[in-house]
């Protein structure tokens, strides 16, 4: 059976009619980790036309910067649009806003049920490449059983690639017709910068962050990196990572955070005793702190709850840690969420204790909803978008008495906590679509009015790094020349 069956239009997806199908296999059950993890915030439908609960259509800002907007065809790569994940409710908000000008497509590298699990906007269309449901003619392809080659050994999804996903991406793109094709994960840009067609801008998002790759991989990206038109990060402080330890001449590096769509709920009144969390329960939210410091808390203000949102590893660890700490009915691990806006609104404070976040969609997603935050103070995301004793609080990283002190100064102080809210409720107004489609719209511009001059400063780059590599080799043969011959290494040896 095709995998453009009839199910994926009755949900409403325009399945664009190829014979290829889905790309990126799972060797399992074919979820994104973040499904399996069970924290799904809210992706948005948007549409034109009626309010959707969207910000205002973005041609208004777009005509106060100046900037023309030149309608064209958009390719996005990936990784598992059925899926439940950060990367794929980002990359879906940010695809129905561009669907208000130009044409856009999703390219799923892999298809393992029937429908996506997050709506996706009928103007867009989804081609699936490669099919991994029970009874797909792909998974009897030879080349499924064979492991990628194009894809990166070194990015951590490889396992998840076959070399049908190679042959798929390499002829959907070598007969792809896009003004610009975007990647969303490290292992797809390096797909875009090495087959993308040339005529095309060709973008690299940074979903992660620099420094969450290791050496390998971050080596594998700097030699694969210079093909591509742009990288695009979430963050500033990430672009300068970039900037400083990855040199790309000719490609543009800048910071766009992500598309957080308006809550479509009432604002929190912050009168309820509820403290919520939400995300994966893995080691790295470390929800182990939070309830290490909510401990303190709960000894001093005995009525106020923490509820905990989303689903993972951990679980069973963390249950544990909440009986040994004394917590029983008063800290609760409440599953999966979504929309979680809807919980955040809920309540009173939203707390983060992560070690690091390339983003933070869940604290945007809290101020969207009127609720202060108070975050460790980790790489990259909470500093850039919670101002510090106005829209929330900022603590050092793995610190639990600095964390159950700012919520302690909170609960005890209501006016400025409802003040906080209403501050955090106006600064998410960032992450509307409009603002943040215009900063396309201005790089899709920037990079078609400097492409040959870029295009110049990559060639002289690759000419420069030539001649000190073929210089290096000349002086390593001269020197063992000298060695074979016996001649003299330093010139005072040679005048004796």
């Amino acid at each position: 059976m095709n995998s453009m069956d009839r199910t994926g239009r009755a949900n409403g997806t325009r399945h664009a009619d190829r014979t290829e199908t889905g790309a990126c296999p799972h060797h399992g059950d074919g979820t994104d980790r973040d499904e399996e993890d069970g924290y799904a915030p809210r992706t948005e439908l948007t549409r034109s036309g009626p309010h959707t609960g969207r910000a205002p259509a973005p041609h208004t800002t777009i005509h106060r910067t100046k900037t023309k907007v030149q309608r064209m065809k958009i390719v996005f790569l990936l990784h598992n649009a059925y899926a439940i994940g950060g990367t794929v409710r980002t990359t879906l908000n940010l695809a129905s806003a561009l669907a208000d000008h130009h044409d856009v497509e999703i390219v799923s590298m892999s298809r393992h049920r029937d429908t996506p699990r997050f709506a996706v906007d009928p103007r867009i269309a989804l081609v699936p490449l490669v099919d991994t449901r029970p009874g797909s003619r792909d998974l009897t392809d030879p080349a499924f059983a064979q492991p990628a080659v194009d894809f990166p050994a070194e990015d951590k999804r490889h396992h998840q690639y076959t070399r049908l996903t190679d042959q798929r991406v390499r002829a959907l793109l070598a007969r792809c017709d896009a003004d610009v094709v975007i990647g969303t994960r490290p292992g797809i840009n390096v797909y875009v910068a090495r087959f993308a067609p040339r005529r095309a801008l060709r973008i690299g998002q940074e979903h992660l962050r620099h420094d969450a790759h290791d050496k390998r991989l971050r080596k594998v990206l700097a030699r694969h990196y210079p093909a591509l038109d742009a990288v695009v990060t979430t963050t500033e402080a990430d672009a300068n990572a970039y900037r400083a330890h990855m040199p790309l001449r000719g490609v543009h590096v800048m910071s766009v955070p992500n598309i957080v769509p308006a809550a479509d709920v009432s604002p929190s009144p912050g009168t309820a005793p509820v403290i919520a969390a939400a995300g994966r329960l893995a080691p790295g939210k470390r929800f182990d702190l939070l309830l290490e410091a909510f401990a303190r808390v709960a000894s001093k203000e005995p009525d106020w709850r923490l509820r905990i949102y989303g689903g993972g590893k951990q679980k069973e660890r963390l249950n544990r840690l909440i009986d040994e700490l004394g917590l029983s009915g008063r800290a609760r691990l409440m599953g999966p969420r979504t929309p979680i806006e809807a919980e955040f609104a809920k309540a009173s404070l939203v707390v983060s204790a992560s070690d690091a976040e390339s983003f933070g969609m869940t604290l945007v997603e809290a101020m969207r909803c009127g609720v202060p935050v108070v975050s460790t103070d980790c790489p990259l995301g909470p500093a850039e978008i919670i101002t510090d004793g106005v829209d929330g609080r900022l603590v050092p990283v793995g610190d639990p008495r600095a964390l159950a002190d700012a919520i302690l100064e909170l609960i005890a102080d209501e006016p400025t906590r409802r003040a906080m809210g209403a501050a955090a409720l106006k600064s998410a107004h960032r992450y509307d679509a409009a603002p943040i489609l215009a900063r396309y719209e201005l790089l899709f511009a920037e990079l078609r009015a400097t492409r040959c001059r870029r295009a110049w400063e990559r060639e002289r780059a690759r000419m420069t790094s030539w001649t000190l590599r073929l210089n290096r080799s000349l002086r390593r043969r001269a020197r063992s020349w000298a060695t074979r011959v016996g001649w003299p290494r330093t010139r005072a040896a040679r005048e004796t």
